[in-house]
């Protein structure tokens, strides 16, 4: 497994690269919508075994939600929602993808034209004290049309609230709700440079499988190399 996920990450880092050289700002990801909000922790049901998840309260965030790939508007691309949430005087991230929430398909990339028709998972999961947690986002609204296009999206929320519930899993089996995530478009930008990198800033509590940092650091260090 070490040396697949080694060998895989190379090869997504030379993929990045080249991308980078088109788009030297953001490989993928390019256009997106700075939106700012509330994540409200649940006293803990099941719980996942990593302490941050398994703890009531409620913190600030910063997300940004963009379409991955950045296809011609009318047609349906991989909607990312990137997580900066605040835990005391840090904050760490968190990356979820447009995914399927049942059986593998938590596992498979979903293109989709709305946001707010889109269910998103972490992928790659979290090392905690009981085992692998993926993470997952929901949206709750379901008559709330969103659609994934960053312009199109800040019109259709306007001044209303997108709220999206958040889950933990194991690597199969069912879903746990930790939390009620409520975003709103953010009032000093409407998109952010900010980069997210849960490799340089972590989830509290929760340890990183060696496959998944194989997997992910060529990319993210190219990523994040001067123009």
């Amino acid at each position: 497994m070490e040396q697949l996920s080694t060998t895989a990450g190379r090869g997504f880092a030379l993929l990045f690269r080249g991308i980078k050289a088109l788009r030297p700002q953001r490989p993928i990801h390019l256009e997106g919508v700075s939106l700012t909000g509330a994540i409200d922790r649940l006293p803990p049901g099941r719980r996942s075994g990593i302490s941050w998840l398994d703890t009531a309260g409620t913190v600030r965030v910063q997300a940004r939600l963009s379409r991955s790939i950045g296809l011609p508007g009318p047609l349906p691309d991989i909607v990312g929602l990137a997580l900066r949430i605040q835990a005391g005087s840090e904050s760490f991230d968190v990356l979820l993808a447009s995914t399927g929430m049942s059986g593998a398909s938590r596992f498979i990339l979903t293109p989709h034209r709305f946001a707010s028709e889109a269910d998103f998972t972490t992928l790659m999961p979290y090392q905690g004290n009981r085992g692998p947690v993926l993470l997952a986002a929901r949206p709750l609204d379901s008559a709330l049309r969103l659609p994934a296009r960053p312009e199109a999206f800040r019109q259709a929320l306007g001044d209303r609230v997108w709220t999206l519930w958040l889950y933990h899993s194991a690597l199969r089996g069912s879903w746990t709700r930790f939390a009620t995530m409520s975003l709103s478009l953010d009032p000093t930008q409407q998109d952010t440079d900010r980069r997210f990198d849960p490799l340089l800033h972590p989830l509290p509590g929760a340890g990183t499988y060696r496959w998944t940092r194989n997997l992910r650091e060529p990319s993210y260090t190219t990523a994040r190399e001067p123009r």
